[in-house]
C-alpha cells in the first residue's frame, strides 16, 4: 500500500505538465504546437521566452525533488522506494495523464530526483553536461551526457548499488525520449539552443 501510494501520488505529480500551463495562461496556445513540440523548459524558451522557461525549469525539478521525499517520508529507511518515487515523477512527466499522455523529456525532473538521491555524483555528470551546452549550444547533447555519465560516476565513486541500477534505467529513459534528437545530433541537423524567444 505506502509503495502503491507514493508511486501513485509522484506519477501525477509529474503530471503536472508546467510548460504546457503557462503556453496555455500566457499565450493561449499548446506549446506541444510550436517550437520542438516538446513540453519542456527548452521549448518553453523558444516558445515564451526566458522568464518563463526558468520558472518552467526551476518548477520540473521541484517535482522531482517533491517525489523523492515523498518516497522518504513514507519509509525513512528504504532506499528503493526514494528511487521508485523519483522514477514515477519522470515517467510521469514525460507521459502526463492530464495531458493525453504527450509531456516533456524529463530532464529536468531528473535533474530534481538525481539531486536529491546523490547529489555529488549528479553535480559532477551535470557539469560536464551544462559545459557541453555552454559550448556546443545543444541541450540534447548536455542531457545524453548528464545521464549517459551519472551511473559512471556513481560506480567511481562507490555508491550504493540501487543508485547504479536506477541511474542506468533513467538512462535508458533519457535516450529513448532523446532518440529523435540523437539522430539529428549525428546527421548535424539539430537545433541550437538561443536564449531569446523564436519569432515563428
Amino acid at each position: 500500500m505506502e509503495w502503491a501510494l507514493a508511486v501513485v501520488l509522484s506519477y501525477l505529480i509529474g503530471s503536472v505538465s508546467f510548460s504546457f500551463l503557462f503556453g496555455k495562461i500566457g499565450k493561449g496556445i499548446d506549446i506541444r504546437k510550436h517550437g520542438s513540440g516538446n513540453a519542456g523548459a527548452t521549448n518553453t524558451l523558444r516558445v515564451l521566452g526566458l522568464g518563463p522557461a526558468l520558472l518552467v525549469l526551476a518548477l520540473d525539478i521541484g517535482k522531482g525533488v517533491l517525489a523523492v521525499w515523498i518516497g522518504k517520508w513514507i519509509d525513512p529507511g528504504n532506499l528503493w522506494l526514494a528511487i521508485t518515487a523519483g522514477f514515477a515523477v519522470i515517467v510521469g512527466h514525460n507521459w502526463p495523464v492530464f495531458f493525453a499522455f504527450r509531456g516533456g523529456k524529463g530532464i529536468a525532473t531528473t535533474i530534481g530526483v538525481v539531486a536529491t538521491l546523490c547529489f555529488v555524483p549528479g553535480v559532477i555528470a551535470g557539469s560536464i553536461g551544462i559545459l557541453s551546452i555552454v559550448f556546443t549550444r545543444y541541450v540534447s547533447l548536455g542531457s545524453l551526457l548528464f545521464t549517459g555519465l551519472l551511473p559512471i560516476a556513481l560506480w567511481l565513486m562507490q555508491w550504493e548499488t540501487e543508485l547504479i541500477i536506477a541511474s542506468l534505467a533513467i538512462a535508458v529513459l533519457a535516450f529513448y525520449r532523446h532518440r529523435g534528437n540523437i539522430v539529428k545530433l549525428v546527421k548535424g541537423k539539430e537545433n541550437k539552443i538561443a536564449f531569446r524567444r523564436s519569432e515563428g
